[in-house]
């Protein structure tokens, strides 16, 4: 344990339970739901509504050797050759494996995909597959689909839910174990203000890191909560180097920052081209998939003609759809543009890569437990060793359904031996100074600048210096920076220091990464190097805040606790 903790007020409320689950998309939700229908009294804490977790942007689908002739095998092998070597194949063939059960799971639980016209699940194809194995609902509003039947079976099973809230700590007992978390509910109602719940056992489900960079695809309140709160608990962090930037993003001009509409890689997958401003297919001879390449190899293509051309994107042609399969396949998409004045439907969509998934994240095994007793993750925020260096298209929201499903097994086998949840103070605690909301943009262009797509030594080691910068104690109570003075308690300073806690590991890691390998690319390092990188870091959080950055032995991961890890 760090014993550091965020400027916070003491809690002036707290409730009990067997667990809390952290996060409303896909992982949460489903976690929950296995946990409730085992008679664990459970609590679901969510940073906005219930509905608004990050699973409902998803748009692609959910990948699962549901079609024809595939099988999980070949599932596997596209899954591994998209992680670069990274992958841990015992967590791949888990997901694989378990997927086409946990999909039919997810159908029962009121989920609607898409019907051929036999009433078989309609399936297509992405970036990476060679199969077509993507489950979708609505067109391309998969993800909306999803979070509308796990929401609507949480309500209707009466699970206890906290929305408007933002986590903020872990709790522990005397022995050092999870005894649940303090977050801070933004408004009035049942509960208000800092509070707690007690639980022996809590589950990270808090989604992505996106908002660290200027432009990502991820909502405003990706503000990577989730990892720094197990990095102040002394949990492991593993691979965040690895941030997946989408190919195709919504182009809305240089200056555009925050979130960005997202054309999903299934329109690419249905035929649409990858073109420069001459009409050149330029994945052509790029990749034996062309634009269907993972997604790595398309950002760099796009990065690459954009430099080329001395261009501000590309642009994805996909006007041989026409206007009926465009307002039946992909409605959301085809909204989207029109809404910023581009008609897919009679001119190509100006597009380039923005910040999108976190490879990367808390570390566990594949019971989903951290290396801090009592403490789960999934989804985004986890490190399950499934993704390696480069997630593969649509496993997210399987990864997701997967691991909450193991999580829920094993926090329901340990119930019977663990206690009620007794919290305890840190003897000696370390009260982590708050940034100025201000500094959040700081941050993310710093981040944009210096660990976006193209990195260098130079470019990570002057983003180290901006962030350390920050990172320090003031000088002097009236700092000329402004945005280092300690803040105030509150949401927008709790999510900014949030995300400086992350941006330092993030460069850290990549600075330290001496190769190009998935979605990291160094330019001074642009070879991939398995003799000194084949094998991960892993990164802690020291009492003194500084980070320990150590290399794994080999590609395997290290058992997260004492226990054996699962065969």
């Amino acid at each position: 344990m760090t014993g550091i903790r965020l400027h916070a007020p003491t809690p002036g409320w707290a409730i009990d339970a067997d667990v809390v689950v952290v996060g409303s998309g896909v992982a949460g939700l489903t976690a929950a739901l296995r946990c409730t229908a085992a008679g664990l009294r459970t609590v679901v804490v969510t940073k906005a509504r219930l509905d608004e977790g990050s699973t409902r942007w998803a748009q692609g689908g959910i990948a699962a050797a549901l079609g024809e002739g595939d099988t999980p095998e070949q599932h596997l092998d596209d899954t591994l050759v998209a992680g670069a070597g990274l992958c841990d194949e015992r967590a791949v063939r888990a997901l694989v494996t378990d997927g086409p059960g946990a999909v039919r799971r997810l159908i029962a639980t009121g989920a609607d995909f898409d019907k051929t016209a036999d009433g078989e699940i309609a399936l297509t194809r992405e970036g990476g597959h060679h199969r077509r194995r993507i489950a979708h609902a609505g067109g391309d509003a998969t993800g909306a689909e999803i979070s509308r039947a796990l929401v609507e079976a949480i309500r209707d099973r009466g699970v206890r839910f906290i929305e408007h809230a933002l986590v903020l700590d872990l709790l522990t007992d005397a022995e050092g174990r999870t005894a649940g978390v303090t977050l801070h509910v933004m408004g009035e109602g049942q509960h208000d203000g800092v509070g707690a719940v007690h639980a022996p056992a809590v589950v990270l489900a808090t989604g992505g890191m996106g908002q660290v960079f200027s432009a990502t695809t991820n909502p405003g309140v990706s503000t990577a909560d989730g990892v720094a709160l197990a990095l102040r608990a002394g949990a492991e962090v593993s691979d965040l180097e690895f941030v997946q930037f989408h190919p195709t993003v919504l182009f809305l001009g240089a200056g555009s920052e925050g979130q960005q509409p997202l054309v999903s890689e299934a329109v690419r997958g249905e035929g649409a081209h990858l073109v420069d401003a001459d009409g050149v297919r330029f994945m052509l001879g790029q990749h034996e998939l062309a634009e269907l390449a993972p997604r790595d190899i398309v950002a760099k293509a796009i990065i690459r003609r954009m430099q080329e051309q001395d261009a501000e994107h590309m642009y994805l042609d996909a006007r041989h759809f026409g206007a009926e399969m465009w307002a039946e396949r992909f409605p959301t998409i085809l909204a989207a543009c029109r809404s910023h004045g581009i008609d897919p439907v009679t001119e190509p969509i100006p597009v380039a890569p923005a910040a999108h998934y976190a490879s990367g994240g808390v570390r566990t095994d594949l019971s989903g437990r951290t290396t801090v007793p009592g403490l789960y993750a999934c989804g985004e925020v986890a490190c399950t060793g499934v993704h390696g260096a480069n997630r593969l298209a649509s496993n997210s929201l399987l990864e997701g359904l997967v691991f909450a499903e193991r999580i829920a097994e094993d926090v329901v086998a340990s119930a019977p031996g663990r206690g009620p949840a007794v919290p305890v103070e840190h003897p000696a605690p370390v009260v982590l100074p708050l940034l100025e909301p201000g500094a959040r943009r700081r941050i993310q262009r710093t981040m944009t600048l210096g660990a976006g797509v193209l990195r260098s030594a130079e470019s990570l080691r002057t983003a180290s210096r901006e962030l350390e910068a920050l990172h320090l104690p003031p000088a002097a109570p009236d700092d000329e920076a402004g945005d280092r003075k300690s803040a105030e308690p509150g949401v927008e300073s709790w999510e900014t220091t949030n995300l400086l806690t992350v941006a330092r590991l993030l460069v850290a890691a990549a600075d330290r990464r001496e190769e190009t390998r998935g979605c990291h690319w160094r330019e001074d390092h642009p070879d991939r190097d398995d003799a000194r990188w084949h094998r991960h870091l892993v990164v802690r959080l020291t009492p003194e805040r500084t980070l320990d950055v150590r290399t794994t032995d080999t590609s395997d991961f290290p058992p997260t606790l004492d226990a054996p890890r699962e065969p």
